[in-house]
């Protein structure tokens, strides 16, 4: 898909990112820890604010079509900001543009956007009963961690699964060390 381009939302693509992110809700609702009902609610500014707080990034094919979105945000620790870590989350792409390389360029251009900002490491929480997630991880070079924690449904309970955080070191010493 050497046609598609990534490109960062700025606050006054809010209504671009709101379009993407309830599209994903609908399509994948128990990939995120949030709803279709209670997002599709909120307000602009809202989506503002959300864009003020992390990067997103999106996947737009030549007719302008949003093909996918992933999140780059600070990592939170057990006691707080880790600020040497960002953490990518929230990524999905439409199922027509699955297997075709956008998720690769997503990531690859979260990782850029982490290390432009000075972090050594991107961390990326993966449901460790999912496969293709762990995989496709893996095959980006993140590897697993000992962290693990609860994933939570939309309504904000625990699941009874878990997720991993997986690691990516975003300099030349691949072996670093990674602490949330």
């Amino acid at each position: 898909m050497s046609d598609v381009a990534v490109r960062p939302l700025g606050e006054d693509d809010w209504q671009d990112f709101r379009g993407i992110r309830l599209e994903a809700l609908a399509e994948s609702p128990d990939a995120f820890a949030s709803g279709y009902a209670e997002e599709e609610a909120y307000d602009e500014d809202f989506w503002r604010l959300r864009l003020r707080r992390s990067a997103r990034l999106v996947a737009e094919a030549p007719d302008g079509r949003l093909l996918g979105l992933v999140n780059v945000g600070q990592a939170r620790g057990e006691e707080g900001p880790v600020p040497e870590i960002a953490e990518i989350f929230g990524l999905w792409v439409r199922p027509e543009a699955r297997g075709t390389g956008v998720a690769t360029m997503l990531v690859e251009a979260g990782a850029r956007q982490a290390r432009s900002e000075g972090k050594s490491h991107i961390a990326y929480w993966v449901g460790t009963d999912n496969g293709r997630a762990v995989a496709f991880a893996s095959g980006m070079g993140f590897r697993p961690t000992d962290y693990r924690r609860a994933m939570r449904s939309p309504s904000g309970e625990e699941s009874g699964e878990q997720e991993i955080a997986m690691t990516l070191p975003l300099g030349a010493d691949r072996g670093a060390g990674f602490r949330l």
